[in-house]
């Protein structure tokens, strides 16, 4: 379908990982090597095949600006000058993947009406033969990697005009080469072979990068890849060794690419130029030693080659995806969706230095017993990956042999044949080791060796990081337990469920409370509130809500009595920051309930066999801001089998949505019947909550039904 719009890239995406990652399954038009960075993506990632799938709508990004300003991490570590349309593929409530498409640029700032109806079409067809495969227990899973689609040649030439086509090339005066998508030759001529210093023959299946020294340079393969996705025309001026420089013209299309290679005489030594337009392209690269012969007609040993530009765009998109890290985990699995798919890695661990030992705090491909046999190990220079932490210096084994050479009493103890020991220094300490293994015998090239190196330093960066986060986490997470009930008190007569979720951004502690105070036999208060701010401060102000609340509750006051007590009392306090509280006083003998509000939402309510509704309480002054405020108290009928809910706003509000409609969702939701509990209906309320993911504000949610 990609011809169908114009577009010269395609792709699928398949959700995998119980939805939290998005797999690439199917790919056109795209090299592997660039497309490899790109096949594992993380449904929260700030990318638009990621922001489709959340968002469940079509995300169209018309240019690379429009790219940087809405995706800064993707336009960085994509450079190119692209339009995208990332559609999701789904069938009702079930989730698929993502449909990718890519046009070059310029283009209409919106797509047509037609190629949405064209997107939108492909993309009900996919969903509906996925839905069907899973109905039918074959459900289409992603493979270990993307499958590359070859896009259609040309076959206009071909037969008996081939060899006319050949001669034709070859009277050309200028060299003639064609590329692959992946920047293999698979045609050179006579002039061109001449240059590149080798027989036509020899230089097919071979990237000129491999071939010719004088084209080992990033700035050339970065040219390459620049045509290739943005099907524009680049150009780069080199110098090979005979002293001519030449200029490099790259013709792309959806198959491939055509080098055309043209000399630009040297001006003769002491003659001065004059009236010679300089060599056109955008970078002209010195020469380095001119190398012998041998070298030109044969490529450079592997281990020899500088960093190429896949290395610097993996650099870069590593930097760009562990600037979200925030927790360990996050890192984790960050650097594993990363690193493991771009460099063909089995498997991974990553492990921390703590007192001396090393301690793994996450890995991917490895057994749970390989794992265990290398925690809590000490630091001693005789054991693998200890010795690369106590250097500071990596380790790279191609083989087994090469393994036992250099710790001769080492077990086999899984089916790798290759390892890197990756140490991870931050601030000029080591904080641990990365360990990435091979099925296969691999040899490290000296570009590997630059880039795995240079990966490992920002891993430990964002694990130095992530360490603070989590320490902070754990403290924030203590003082949250702390503070919010441990448990509710059993009432006779009526049924409780509580849920609290914080918010995922930033410390998980926040001023979100809810509370249950059992007053006497027939009668117990329901209390929830929300402290402005999500800190330290909030949460130390939210237990001191908590307790005046509770207190003044215990004197018998009425609804509206202990609000006016506990603003009072935070007045006194002083604390610059507003509470919203509702308070509930629920009369089991009467069958009545009395509520109050400090500026928070409305109570919801539902007897059996009618529709919810909501209770209209007067929303009165938020707490701490007014000492004369008072909080009207109103009653409702409370017969038995009643439901009722009281939550805070990170269950309802999200950008862009109406909070009142929100309101009379979740109103609409609170279906309740003799198979339904009251712990089945809260995580059903969580569930279709906006945002639930990824949420921006903390969820308090208390419900309380009465017996019938």
């Amino acid at each position: 379908m990609t011809a169908d719009v114009g577009a010269h890239i395609g792709g699928i995406y398949l959700l995998a990982d119980a939805d939290q990652v998005l797999l690439m399954d199917r790919v056109i038009g795209l090299p592997e090597q660039i497309a490899k960075p790109w096949a594992r993506i993380r449904v929260q990632s700030l990318v638009p095949v990621a922001a489709a799938a959340r968002e469940r709508q079509l995300v169209w990004v018309s240019n690379h600006h429009d790219l940087a300003r809405r995706f800064p991490g993707a336009a960085l570590a994509f450079p190119y000058h692209v339009a995208t349309a990332t559609a999701p593929i789904h069938s009702g409530a079930r989730d698929f993947g993502v449909l990718l498409l890519v046009w070059p640029v310029p283009r209409p700032p919106h797509l047509s009406a037609g190629e949405r109806d064209i997107i939108d079409a492909a993309r009900r067809r996919m969903a509906d033969l996925l839905r069907r495969a899973a109905d039918h227990g074959a459900p289409v899973l992603p493979g270990d990697r993307p499958y590359l689609l070859a896009p259609a040649g040309s076959d206009e030439v071909a037969g008996p005009h081939l060899p006319a086509a050949v001669d034709c090339l070859n009277r050309l005066p200028e060299s003639c080469v064609s590329l692959d998508l992946e920047g293999r030759i698979t045609y050179a001529t006579a002039a061109a072979a001449e240059l590149l210093g080798g027989t036509v023959a020899s230089l097919i299946g071979r990237p000129p990068w491999e071939v010719a020294a004088w084209l080992r340079s990033p700035v050339f393969e970065d040219c390459y890849r620049a045509a290739i996705v943005s099907q524009e025309v680049t150009s780069y001026t080199a110098e090979p060794p005979d002293g001519d420089s030449r200029f490099l013209q790259l013709f792309p299309d959806r198959s491939g690419i055509t080098l055309r290679i043209t000399s630009v005489p040297a001006a003769e030594p002491g003659v001065e130029e004059h009236g010679r337009e300089p060599a056109p392209g955008p970078v002209r690269v010195p020469a380095a030693r001119p190398p012998t012969l041998e070298q030109v007609r044969e490529p450079v040993s592997a281990l020899d080659r500088p960093p190429r530009a896949e290395a610097f765009y993996n650099l870069l998109h590593l930097t760009a995806s562990l600037t979200r890290a925030v927790t360990m985990r996050d890192v984790i699995d960050l650097v594993a969706d990363h690193v493991m798919p771009v460099f063909d890695v089995r498997a991974m661990a990553i492990a921390v230095l703590e007192c001396g030992r090393m301690q793994v705090i996450g890995s991917r491909g490895y057994g749970t017993g390989v794992v265990d046999r290398f925690q809590d190990l000490p630091i001693t220079l005789s054991m693998p990956g200890e010795h690369a932490v106590r250097t500071r210096e990596a380790e790279f084994f191609a083989t087994w042999d090469e393994f036992q050479q250099a710790y001769p009493h080492a077990v086999h103890y899984d089916d790798m044949n290759a390892w890197a020991f990756l140490p991870l220094i931050a601030s000029d300490r080591p904080v641990g080791m990365c360990v990435l293994a091979y099925a296969e015998p691999h040899a490290f090239t000296a570009e590997e060796r630059f880039t795995l190196t240079a990966l490992a330093g920002l891993t430990a960066q964002a694990l130095d990081r992530a360490r603070i986060y989590d320490i902070k986490d754990k403290l924030a997470q203590s003082l949250q337990a702390g503070l919010l009930p441990g448990s509710l008190p059993t009432v006779p007569g009526v049924d409780v469920a509580a849920r609290y979720l914080p918010a995922t951004h930033g410390v998980d502690i926040g001023g979100d409370f809810y509370d249950l105070i059992r007053l006497e036999d027939n009668a117990v208060a329901a209390v929830i509130g929300d402290v402005q701010g999500h800190n330290m401060t909030a949460a130390a102000l939210m237990g001191q809500v908590r307790t005046a609340v509770h207190a003044h509750a215990a004197t018998g006051a009425g609804p509206g009595q202990v609000l006016a007590h506990t603003n009072r009392l935070l007045l006194d306090l002083a604390p610059d920051l507003f509470t919203s509280c509702l308070y509930v006083h629920l009369d089991l003998k009467r069958g009545v309930l009395s509520a109050a509000s400090a500026g928070h939402l409305p109570p919801l309510l539902r007897l059996p066999d009618e529709p919810g509704r909501i209770i209209d309480v007067p929303p009165g002054v938020l707490l701490g801001v007014d000492t004369g405020a008072t909080y009207p108290t109103v009653e409702h009928p409370l017969p038995p089998g009643t439901l009722l809910a009281l939550y805070t706003d990170g269950l309802v509000e999200s950008p862009g949505r109406d909070l009142g409609r929100a309101i009379t969702d979740l109103t609409a939701d609170l279906r309740h019947g003799p198979d339904r509990s009251l712990q089945q209906i809260a995580d059903t309320l969580l569930q279709r909550a906006p945002h639930t993911r990824q949420r921006s504000d903390d969820i308090a949610l208390l419900l309380l039904k009465t017996e019938l």
